[in-house]
């Protein structure tokens, strides 16, 4: 498991390994970093937010809503940073698997707060719900004995520092902690990571297509996880 020093403050836990500190987000820590998570975020998985957000700059404004907002799916309220010297290299989010459609539904009450910012017009509201619901089918059910990893992303430049090795075992830490058994995620057949996964002890439990997503060029998906002892 991760090898380093746990600090406590408050209800921050800080793990330090070579000068890099895996600190949850929270506090001035999510402001400070907030305008870097949409392209963290973006690159997780770029062909299916291509797909239905069309425009990048929509991305970008719909994730900084959602990571100042609690309960959505890129909220800070479940998300860890991965920061040397202060300067941010990664982040994951991660919570229980079985509020996975209620963190979607609260993501999706914030458009209105959007339109009205003139962010997002009401006809690209209308595309983006007609699209993410035929991109859903991608996504197997989540039951609530998991603990599902919505999004992990390391910056190009921080490759090759077992950053991500490093916040995939604080996550299994944390879901073992928390009672969970079994660990999942989902990741496009194209990432690489795919094969940083299987090295991690987690095997592809299902790859699901949807039709009309693919036909735009969104790839098969895994649903990937390993059970907990």
């Amino acid at each position: 498991m991760f090898q380093g020093v746990v600090l406590l403050s408050g209800n921050k836990i800080t793990m330090s390994r070579d000068n890099i500190n895996i600190i949850k987000a929270e506090g001035e820590l999510i402001e400070l970093y907030a305008d870097e998570i949409p392209e963290l975020a973006w690159s997780t998985g770029p062909a299916s937010y291509e797909y239905y957000m069309k425009r990048r700059s929509l991305f970008d404004a719909w994730v900084l809503r959602l990571w100042r907002a609690p309960g959505t799916i890129f909220s800070s309220d479940s998300a860890i940073l991965s920061i040397k010297e202060g300067k941010l290299l990664g982040v994951a989010i991660a919570f229980d698997g079985g509020k996975y459609r209620e963190r979607i539904r609260a993501g999706g009450l914030l458009w209105e707060d959007m339109l009205k910012a003139k962010e997002v017009s009401s006809e690209e509201i209308t595309g983006v719900t007609e699209r993410a619901k035929l991109a859903s089918w991608l996504n197997p059910v989540i039951h609530s004995n998991t603990f599902y990893v919505h999004a992990l992303a390391v910056k190009p430049e921080a490759r090759g520092q077992r950053i991500g090795y490093s916040m995939m075992e604080y996550l299994f830490d944390k879901a073992k902690e928390l009672g969970y058994q079994e660990f999942q995620l989902d990741v496009l057949s194209d990432n690489p990571a795919v094969g940083f996964y299987l090295s991690l002890g987690l095997e592809v439990l299902a790859e699901t297509r949807a039709p009309k997503p693919a036909k735009s060029g969104v790839p098969i998906e895994f649903r990937m996880g390993k059970l907990l002892n």
